[in-house]
């Protein structure tokens, strides 16, 4: 190939390089723009602030991180049973995974909220949570729960907002305490992601839950 010709190709593939990351840095900018407005004066930081709403939407993750005790766990835990106790909601649905048999998270939260003195029978477990996407629709399609209270940290309850938005579900949210260090930072950059896949998900690929299944009862 002739030196101008390879010279010529290789314009062409920094112009379409460039205009890639321009796309991708718009779009991650959107997607982090449409979770924050879709959430804009719905989330809460103290359970005496949050509207009184039926039902608590819990969202899953494991209980330990390293062989230590998971602050993000813990926090989400302590955030669902300060709503119980300053009567805001009348349930809850622990929602998460339940890939493995020595792994389950909704149960793991559930024995840990029963611990704190939430009733055992005020607690649904959704075992087939398997993602954000799929708590959020599962609670509507599944619980037939119209308004829910998001119960996760803020940047969580800010993507959930945007999913629920999408599918007609009205929420509001009590954010649970923030977690710091480099594992914060670390999920800081996974949320861009996540965020865009969030997005994309609705907007593009119009994903659905993993799992439906038969309608279930809540304990209101």
């Amino acid at each position: 190939m002739k030196r101008s010709k390879i010279l010529k190709v290789a314009r062409w593939l920094a112009v379409l390089a460039l205009l890639v990351g321009l796309f991708a840095i718009v779009l991650i900018l959107n997607s982090d723009r449409s979770a924050r407005k879709a959430a804009e004066g719905k989330l809460f930081d103290e359970a005496a602030e949050v509207p009184e709403t039926s039902v608590g939407l819990v969202f899953g993750c494991s209980k330990t991180f390293q062989g230590r005790q998971n602050l993000y766990f813990m926090h989400r835990i302590a955030a669902a049973v300060g709503l119980w106790e300053a009567g805001k909601v009348k349930c809850f649905i622990v929602s998460g995974d339940n890939h493995a048999h020595d792994y389950n998270e909704p149960q793991d939260m559930k024995d840990a909220m029963v611990e704190k003195g939430v009733p055992a029978d005020k607690i649904v477990c959704d075992y087939a949570g398997l993602r954000t996407l799929d708590s959020v629709v599962r609670a509507k399609e599944i619980f037939g729960v119209e308004k829910v209270v998001l119960i996760s940290q803020q940047f969580h309850n800010e993507r959930a907002a945007y999913l629920a938005a999408s599918i007609g579900l009205e929420v509001v949210g009590l954010n649970a305490q923030a977690v710091g260090g480099p594992s914060a930072k670390a999920n800081a950059r996974r949320e861009k992601l996540a965020r865009v896949k969030m997005w994309l998900d609705v907007n593009v690929l119009k994903t659905e839950p993993k799992f439906l299944g038969e309608k279930e009862e809540l304990p209101l």
